[in-house]
């Protein structure tokens, strides 16, 4: 069965190696960005379903994407990102990491690692206020995920994050839609 963790592993390898090159936030001069106040880890954990995301190498074909997070006794989360590859009943493609919190005041600023020591930022920078969808991003803007609970989204919601987003200066053009199949949850 072909493996998420050498391409999620990507992610963290690229963050890292970005750092060479200018991130699309200095490169459009944007302002900073910040996250939401405040994520109850709790509330967060459970299965997300990918609505829309920035093409990426590491989830190149995906399809029914879902990211799964559960707390550790530790304080870190495990991550376990699951997709199909190229169509909804195609290989299944798994990828396990772990995330955490570096500043415990500012929850929502997380640093997720799919390899080794290589960490690279998750923050949630929109949350509904029931945990019913989630839109994570990072400070360079050069990665954006929006996640619901269920694998639809009603399409006033999606237009009013993409409203949002571009009120955070966020650019919404190189988002995709997710292809996702019924809920097996």
């Amino acid at each position: 069965m072909p493996s998420l963790l050498k391409t999620s592993s990507l992610l963290v390898l690229g963050l890292a190696i970005g750092g060479c090159s200018q991130s699309r936030t200095k490169r459009l001069n944007l302002p900073p960005l910040t996250a939401v106040p405040t994520v109850d880890l709790q509330r967060y954990a459970g299965t997300w379903y990918e609505i829309a995301s920035y093409p990426n190498r590491f989830q190149e074909g995906c399809t029914g994407t879902t990211a799964t997070y559960s707390l550790n006794a530790d304080g870190t989360i495990k991550v376990l990102n699951q997709c199909r590859k190229d169509t909804l009943d195609g290989p299944e493609m798994v990828a396990e990491g772990r995330a955490r919190t570096p500043n415990p005041t500012r929850p929502a600023e997380l640093e997720v690692s799919f390899f080794g020591p290589f960490w690279g930022d998750y923050w949630v920078i929109q949350l509904d206020p029931d945990y019913r969808y989630a839109v994570v991003g990072q400070p360079d803007r050069d990665y954006l995920w929006i996640l619901s609970r269920t694998p639809t989204m009603p399409a006033e919601q999606y237009t009013q994050i993409l409203s949002n987003l571009s009120d955070q200066s966020y650019p919404t053009e190189p988002l995709r839609r997710t292809l996702q199949g019924p809920s097996t949850q």
